[in-house]
C-alpha cells in the first residue's frame, strides 16, 4: 500500500464515511414517513437498508484508521422532499446512492493496480451499490396488468 496516495484515499473514504452515515440517518428518518397498507415490509425493507449504511461507514471508517487516518465526524448531505410517497422516497434513494456509487468509482480509481485489499473493497462495494440500484428500480416500476 506504500504506492497508494494515502492522503487523497482517505479524503475519499471519509467522504464514503459521510454518506454512508447519512443513509443510516436518512433511511432510519424514511421508514418513519411510510404510511398505507404496504407499510410492514417496506419499513422493514428501510430499516434493513439503514443497517447496511451502518455496516458500509465501519468498514469505511476501519480503511481510514488502517490507513493511519482520522475518520470524520461529519455526515453527507441529506435530502427529504418531505413525501410520504414511497416512489419519491425511492427516486431520493436512488439519487443518493448514485453519489455513493460515484465516491466508490473514485477509489476505485485511486486504488487501482496499488493495492489488491483496497481495489477488493471498492469493487465490492460498487456491485453491492449497484445491487442495490437495481432492486431500488425494480421497486419503481409500475406492475404489469
Amino acid at each position: 500500500m506504500d504506492s497508494i496516495d494515502r492522503k487523497s484515499v482517505i479524503a475519499i473514504l471519509n467522504r464514503i464515511l459521510e454518506q454512508e452515515l447519512a443513509g443510516v440517518v436518512r433511511y432510519t428518518h424514511y421508514s418513519l414517513m411510510v404510511y398505507g397498507f404496504g407499510r410492514i415490509p417496506i419499513v422493514s425493507w428501510l430499516r434493513d437498508q439503514a443497517t447496511e449504511s451502518l455496516t458500509h461507514a465501519h468498514i469505511a471508517g476501519e480503511w481510514i484508521t488502517t490507513l493511519e487516518g482520522h475518520p470524520s465526524l461529519s455526515i453527507g448531505p441529506l435530502l427529504d422532499s418531505h413525501s410520504t410517497s414511497i416512489a419519491d422516497i425511492l427516486t431520493e434513494s436512488l439519487q443518493t446512492e448514485a453519489q455513493a456509487l460515484h465516491l466508490y468509482h473514485q477509489l476505485l480509481d485511486l486504488v487501482r493496480d496499488r493495492s489488491v485489499a483496497l481495489e477488493e473493497y471498492a469493487r465490492s462495494m460498487i456491485a453491492a451499490e449497484e445491487m442495490h440500484a437495481g432492486e431500488v428500480q425494480k421497486m419503481l416500476r409500475k406492475p404489469a396488468a
